[in-house]
């Protein structure tokens, strides 16, 4: 039997519609239930049909999901508005376009990509490289602002190494390739004087060694038998007048025709002491060596001029080199060259230069180099390839110190022949010169003692350069530099840096990368970091050359205005026009002087360059104005006027923000261009730069 069915209540249907349109739908569903309650009330025998609940059920469903689509597409909007800027995380932004956040302290907030892709930015979000999330920088706002700390622990985990900077001399290595050859002074070629027949051959295979005077080969001559003839007749003491010419007599002619025919001067005094004629004749060799030719055999018939042997003497070989032309110009003669070749390896010879190309190559674009190099023992054979360095100053200078070369005399075809005194050279007789006349300097150069650091201390991005200074235990200051030539071991600091301050040599990427994360100044920002050394800038202490006459005055005229634009920032005023360009005009004309030293045009154009700065603002004029300084005392210790050399003065500032700052002065009270009246006397003498003694003018120093 089937199980009565019995009418559900009206609590009952309305937990089945609950259930299923949701909860959130409840009020709907108690007003169709109500409806339903009332018409069962009029009708109580008739039920909805299947038909007419599944359409509404429909209907139902349609509304939610066009509800939730609704609800999806305003949080888009949302999300959207936060990647616009429009939204920040603290509501509305301030101005409706950036979106910037400032921290508590008014800084605004610096993110950075972890894998620093891009430089520090402001706005949050993802980096348009890698495409990682932004993140905040840790200590913006807090800090010195160009310095982290790293313990001991983490910096022996990261491997951070240090190294002290040096100043001393630095030099680099040029390396280049070249081949073996013959030494063309010490190479002979002999042929035969006159027709005649190769009767026998002593020499008989390319390679053999001979010495001077030995025996080649055996020639039969018609020709020389009958010239030997006439000069055994001629020892008779007759005379032909047919045969005299001017004073000379019968006998004198047939000896220079015997000469002419190959004979040596031995045999025609062999001949004359035997007065027998032979129609055979010996051919020697001129020099001791190695037959590298032999164009004949034995019985060959040859013809006058015919070449029959080459020998060359191998105890002095070259070394040909290839070098570009901005190599060559730091090459001189007599420079020592070290090379390895090809077939020998590990083992190092030694030459000095010969000679060097005064062309250029038009097709490689390279000059031809010289090297002289000592073979006795035969190593060097013609032919073979090697590899050379030659050593030469970083810094290019007109003198170079040579220990072995100082105050030497070198021979002018033989740079292997070098002597403390002058006299003959013992292989060609010339005389020997002064190594001073090539270059070299009798005495250590002062000037090209230069701070160096390794160079993996130095971080490079274009033209900036930044490394980092231990200036405490753990601590580690960012410093922007100016890098000179960069050896394969050492990089030249030309400013920014003193001799032994500490530098980080491993691990500054890592120091680097802490830094951008801290917000300060790095690789990737660095104009932020101090650019100056601590302390007074390092002077040479070597007397400077006068120079006299209106070279002299041009110079004083120059630092003259120098002082005027110094005076006028220590007033707190922009520097004045026409002592601005009288001091461009100096420094202009300074630097094409012909009397004026290569080192000081150099730093007359380093003033010439920053002064283009000091005609704008005061604060930038104060910050241009420490680089004319610096490059005007560096010239001061090279070169002085009449004026300059009986008054000028050198002061420091060490409260000057980055290190401190240098200037000149020609006496009289301390007036500080870089503060002002906001410290007008604040500075020390360092060193009063005038001339005691009695200094070489620029044509004594030219001499």
């Amino acid at each position: 039997m089937k199980p009565e069915s019995r009418p559900q209540s009206s609590d009952d249907q309305k937990n089945a519609v609950e259930m299923v349109i949701g909860s959130d739908h409840s009020s709907s569903a108690e007003t169709l239930l109500s409806g339903a309650v009332d018409e069962s009330a009029d009708e109580p025998k008739q039920t909805p049909s299947n038909l007419s609940r599944l359409g509404w059920l429909l209907r139902v469903g349609a509304n939610g999901v066009a509800a939730i689509t609704v609800a999806a597409f305003i949080l888009a909007l949302i999300g959207l508005a936060q990647r616009s800027g429009w939204i920040t995380a603290d509501g509305f932004s301030g101005d409706g376009q950036s979106g910037i956040v400032e921290n508590t302290n008014g800084v605004p907030e610096r993110y950075i990509c972890p894998m620093m892709c891009t430089p520090p930015s402001t706005k949050s979000g993802r980096c348009p490289v890698c495409a990682m999330e932004l993140v905040e920088a840790t200590t913006s706002g807090k800090g010195d602002g160009k310095s982290i700390r790293i313990e001991a622990a983490a910096r022996r985990l990261v491997g951070i190494q240090t190294a002290v900077s040096t100043l001393g001399h630095v030099t680099r290595t040029i390396r280049t390739i070249g081949s073996i050859d013959f030494d063309e002074s010490r190479l002979s070629t002999i042929s035969a004087y006159i027709d005649g027949r190769l009767e026998e051959v002593y020499a008989d295979y390319v390679g053999v060694r001979v010495s001077a005077g030995d025996d080649l080969a055996l020639i039969y001559s018609p020709r020389l038998y009958s010239a030997q003839t006439e000069f055994v007749t001629s020892l008779d003491g007759e005379e032909f007048g047919r045969f005299s010419v001017g004073d000379s007599n019968l006998g004198t002619l047939a000896e220079e025709n015997l000469s002419e025919l190959g004979m040596t001067s031995d045999q025609i005094a062999n001949l004359r002491k035997t007065g027998k004629p032979q129609s055979r004749i010996r051919i020697k060799s001129p020099q001791g060596g190695t037959v590298i030719e032999k164009s004949f055999v034995r019985g060959d018939y040859v013809k006058t001029g015919q070449t029959l042997y080459r020998i060359a003497d191998l105890s002095t070989v070259w070394l040909m080199l290839d070098l570009f032309p901005d190599d060559v110009s730091a090459v001189r003669f007599g420079q020592q060259v070290e090379a390895e070749i090809q077939s020998r390896q590990g083992e190092v010879f030694t030459g000095r230069v010969a000679f060097i190309d005064p062309t250029v190559d038009p097709k490689t674009r390279t000059v031809r180099v010289r090297v002289e190099v000592m073979n006795f023992d035969g190593k060097l054979r013609p032919g073979d390839y090697a590899t050379a360095r030659i050593t030469v100053p970083a810094i290019p200078a007109d003198l170079v110190y040579d220990p072995v070369l100082a105050g030497k005399f070198i021979s002018p075809m033989h740079p292997q022949v070098i002597r403390d005194d002058p006299g003959p050279c013992p292989l060609c007789g010339m005389d020997l010169i002064s190594t001073s006349e090539l270059g070299f300097s009798p005495s250590p150069l002062p000037e090209q003692r230069v701070v160096s650091v390794p160079r993996d201390a130095v971080l490079s991005a274009g033209d900036s350069g930044v490394i980092y200074v231990e200036t405490e235990p753990g601590r580690f200051e960012i410093r922007r530099v100016s890098v000179g030539p960069m050896t394969h071991q050492s990089a030249v600091i030309i400013e920014g840096l003193a001799a032994g301050e500490i530098v980080a040599t491993g691990g500054n990427f890592l120091i680097d990368s802490q830094m951008q994360l801290a917000g300060n100044p790095s690789l990737l920002d660095p104009s932020r970091a101090p650019s100056f050394a601590p302390g007074p800038i390092e002077l040479s202490g070597r007397d400077p050359l006068l120079l006299a006459g209106e070279s002299g005055v041009l110079l004083d005229r120059t630092y003259q205005a120098y002082f005027e634009i110094q005076q006028a920032m220590a007033a707190d005023t922009t520097p004045p026009p026409v002592a601005l360009n009288a001091m461009l005009d100096g420094l202009v004309r300074l630097e094409l002087l012909g009397g004026v030293p290569d080192a000081a045009q150099t730093q007359f154009g380093l003033a010439r360059r920053a002064a283009g700065r000091l005609d704008n603002s005061l604060d930038t004029a104060r910050a241009a104005f420490r680089h004319v300084s610096h490059a005007l005392l560096r010239a001061s210790v090279i070169v002085r006027g009449p004026m300059t050399a009986k008054a000028l003065v050198h002061y420091h500032c060490p409260m000057v923000p980055g290190n401190g700052g240098d200037w000149m002065q020609p006496g009289g009270e301390l007036l500080n261009p870089y503060w002002g009246s906001e410290m007008l006397n604040c500075g020390e003498v360092i060193r009063d730069l005038a001339v005691k003694s009695e200094v070489p003018s620029v044509t004594d120093a030219l001499q």
